[in-house]
């Protein structure tokens, strides 16, 4: 409930102690956000923790040579792969990667979301599409790598299919549930209110697909990072999926492994910026207790 505030101009007399002052009522200190953030960092250390188990007993695994002939390099060897490679060309094959997930994702994203909307608000459309949509993500976008050839050539363009195809229809899915599951009662209202088609889109439907449109981002791009190495497995010369492959075909393993780390931690950064933008963007989210 907001505030009351007294009118402007007006003057009392004072009758008494001056109020005591409500600690509910602002000011400096803000026990609730002081809650927020000790548990946004207990949650980052119980993350550290899991990565940290992660990486004992991969030292332990590789030290008792359960891998034989000396297959499983230990931590140590990776993360000086890593550190070293990072200055003799490592990084680039990070940008380009990135670049690459990022723009083509970006890309099937943006023709899957009219898509999504189509298929979510128009009930024929739906019926219709549905089961071809469906039918088409069960494909793994490695699948289609000798038909992307043909069709593409072994270009950038060819690389940026895939990504964009492996984004495509999961963000579709993700789009038309979240708008068929808009509650009838806000639609129902705008329309009391005298709401014609398209400010029922614009005011109803659009801002209440943010938030889904938004968890197909994040969703999309974990399926862009995961299909990567298929996408430049068409002929790429450089990106992290070119050197996976590239030191997979000299059994470089120390390297295969850094190529996969670094795949892990980039999908990881971007995911927490738009968890990040997510946040900021849908504030007007009830939550809960999340």
């Amino acid at each position: 409930m907001p505030d009351v505030v007294n009118a402007p101009g007006r003057h009392h007399q004072a009758s008494g102690p001056p109020p005591t002052p409500d600690p509910g009522a602002g000011g400096p200190a803000r026990p609730g956000g002081l809650r927020q953030g000790l548990a946004r960092l207990r949650g980052g250390l119980l993350g550290l923790t899991g990565f940290f188990g992660l990486v004992v007993i991969w030292q332990v695994t590789a030290m008792a040579e359960v891998v034989g002939n000396g297959l499983l390099p230990t931590p140590g060897m990776v993360f000086e792969v890593i550190w070293t490679g990072l200055g003799n060309g490592l990084a680039n094959d990070v940008l380009i990667s990135s670049r690459r997930v990022v723009v083509w994702v970006s890309v099937g994203i943006i023709a899957a979301v009219p898509v999504g909307f189509l298929l979510g608000w128009f009930p024929l459309a739906r019926a219709a599409l549905n089961p071809l949509v469906n039918f088409f993500r069960a494909l793994p976008p490695i699948a289609l790598v000798p038909l992307v050839i043909v069709y593409f050539g072994i270009g950038e363009l060819a690389r940026g299919i895939i990504l964009m195809y492996a984004a495509f229809f999961a963000t579709v899915v993700i789009v038309f549930e979240g708008i068929a599951s808009i509650e009838d009662k806000y639609v129902r209202a705008a329309q009391t209110l005298g709401a014609n088609r398209f400010e029922l889109l614009a005011r109803v439907v659009l801002p209440f697909s943010v938030p889904h449109i938004l968890t197909a981002a994040r969703v999309s791009l974990g399926i862009g990072w995961a299909s990567l190495v298929a996408a430049e497995l068409v002929a790429a010369q450089d990106g992290l999926g070119a050197v996976i492959q590239n030191a997979g075909n000299f059994l470089d393993i120390p390297r295969v492994y850094a190529g996969i780390i670094l795949i892990g931690l980039c999908a990881l950064v971007m995911d927490a910026a738009l968890r990040i933008a997510s946040v900021r963007l849908v504030r007007w989210q009830d939550r809960g207790n999340r």
